[in-house]
């Protein structure tokens, strides 16, 4: 439980988002985490983010567990539910995975099954409740568990969003705390003042923040982002220092790096790394940090 050690000790944990593969060749997913084994401390496997199939969160933790790495598994409110979400949980555990993260699950309009429908039994809270309700050994129904689980539980956040209330967002924030969440992800962060004010107001200290760096792959997708993603800023200065770069991949880079020391420097708990497909460049990333 090293992620759990760090944040209990009040150190800097990095986090990693690694995607099971639509199929089930998992050879470059495994090597791209055993390739910075050591200098991540969980890799955040998503459950079929944007609605797009692919192998299950579970498998995926499972087979990344298998090789000595610690996992966060991700559950999503929109695809099982309650029987089939702590039938989950109770497998990932005596699994050895410790780590989980609640997610509400976009909507299959986003990806690529159109006709599928949502299940949403239960909402957010309702699963970190139950969550909650495994660890003091009843499942949702109140029946008593054979050996209850232990979880470290997170969830994510809204905060740096444009747009957003930071009142109605902190309102949110604790509720899912009081549910049982410890950790919370925030989306790509790439403006520290867009949280800056957030997280001031924050007065419970065993809340942890962790905001997502995610690694842009050119000066187009930079461009795209911030003309069409309005949950996400990207100041003007930082599209301009990558245009007027010689190597723009290698700017990249060197930002996604800087902004984690930033960060670090700033005490967050934490960071979550996204490369959305370009997890081989992990590496390249930690070691610039």
């Amino acid at each position: 439980m090293q992620l759990k050690n760090k944040f209990d000790k009040g150190e800097f944990a990095v986090l990693a988002e690694m995607d099971p593969p639509k199929g089930v060749d998992t050879a470059n997913m495994t090597a791209n985490a055993l390739r910075v084994k050591g200098e991540v401390d969980a890799f955040v496997v998503p459950e079929m983010g944007n609605a797009v199939m692919r192998m299950s969160s579970l498998g995926g933790a499972m087979i990344l567990q298998a090789q000595g790495l610690e996992t966060v598994l991700q559950l999503n409110c929109r695809d099982r539910n309650r029987i089939a979400l702590q039938a989950d949980l109770l497998a990932a555990n005596g699994c050895g995975i410790t780590n989980v993260m609640a997610v509400t699950g976009e909507d299959p309009s986003f990806g690529d099954h159109h006709q599928a429908r949502s299940v949403y039994d239960i909402d957010l809270l309702e699963l970190l409740g139950g969550m909650q309700s495994l660890q003091q050994g009843k499942d949702m129904a109140g029946i008593e568990l054979q050996g209850a689980p232990v979880f470290l539980v997170g969830a994510n956040t809204k905060a740096g969003t444009e747009g957003i209330s930071a009142e109605l967002e902190l309102e949110a924030l604790y509720k899912k705390a009081d549910a049982g969440a410890e950790f919370f992800i925030t989306p790509p962060l790439f403006d520290l003042a867009a949280i800056h004010k957030f997280v001031k107001r924050i007065d419970r200290p065993h809340i942890k923040i962790i905001p997502t760096v995610l690694l842009l792959k050119s000066l187009g997708m930079a461009r795209y982002m911030a003309r069409n993603m309005k949950h996400v800023y990207i100041p003007d200065d930082l599209i301009a220092r990558i245009q007027k770069a010689p190597d723009k991949v290698r700017e990249c880079l060197r930002i996604a790096a800087e902004t984690v020391g930033t960060l670090k420097a700033e005490g967050f708990s934490g960071v979550l790394l996204a490369t959305i497909g370009w997890e081989h460049k992990l590496a390249d990333i930690l070691e610039r940090i």
